[in-house]
């Protein structure tokens, strides 16, 4: 006899504060077979904080052409497995996607378990009255790429959303002052942790102020307004 196909649930934790998660959530990791996710010891914090044991698998951007034959075959047993990311909802700027394709093409059920996402929260907080928003992630690392990319999308008539490291932060904040030194931009470090902080104000005067800082630390989202 076939065993009924499992469930691959893709489950939103949160991005900072570990009371940023819901009860479904945690339903679903404590009913799960088995937790698929980015970093075993970044998941292995958040579930013993609410005293979940389960067995984890490393499914990460690196590996995951691999690890899907791996989460496929348990879900094809009739396993049922949910899928984190290390932050926020999988397969914004996260692994995840590869892993959701090939599920359903196998005809397997994926359930999304919404919660966090930093740009979403970040909006939030922005005051942008921009009705439209381009998502685009972390820009390339490689200057004259970034920058490029970064002219074409701020000649859309949308907000941009990005995300950008502590090591490249005050690169990224040049580069928009650069092209439009005008612009209103919204920069959210640490979203939802101790050291939270939203700096609003013109590109060239938060350039200002990050190029005081002596040192850069933290994750960071930023909006950038539509060209108005």
């Amino acid at each position: 006899m076939v065993a009924d196909l499992g469930v691959l649930y893709i489950v939103a934790t949160p991005i900072g504060n570990l009371k940023d998660i819901t009860f479904r959530a945690l339903d679903v990791l404590r009913e799960v077979d088995v937790i698929a996710c980015e970093d075993t010891r970044h998941t292995l914090k958040l579930l013993s904080h609410y005293e979940i044991k389960k067995h984890l698998l490393s499914l990460h951007a690196r590996n995951e052409k691999l690890a899907c034959s791996k989460v496929l075959a348990l879900l094809q047993e009739g396993k049922s497995v949910a899928y984190l990311s290390d932050a926020g909802t999988p397969t914004i700027s996260d692994p995840g996607s590869i892993l959701v394709s090939e599920a359903r093409n196998e005809g397997i059920k994926v359930v999304p378990i919404p919660g966090c996402s930093a740009f979403a929260t970040l909006f939030s907080v922005s005051g942008l009255f921009d009705k439209s928003i381009t998502f685009e992630g972390f820009l390339s690392p490689k200057p004259g790429r970034r920058k490029r990319r970064l002219m074409e999308l701020m000649s859309f008539d949308s907000a941009i959303a990005l995300y950008e490291s502590p090591y490249r932060i005050l690169k990224l904040l040049t580069d928009i002052a650069e092209i439009d030194k005008n612009r209103y931009v919204v920069v959210g470090k640490e979203l939802t942790k101790i050291h939270e902080n939203v700096i609003t104000g013109r590109a060239g005067e938060v350039l200002e102020m990050f190029s005081s800082l002596e040192n850069i630390k933290g994750e960071f989202s930023v909006l950038i307004s539509a060209k108005t």
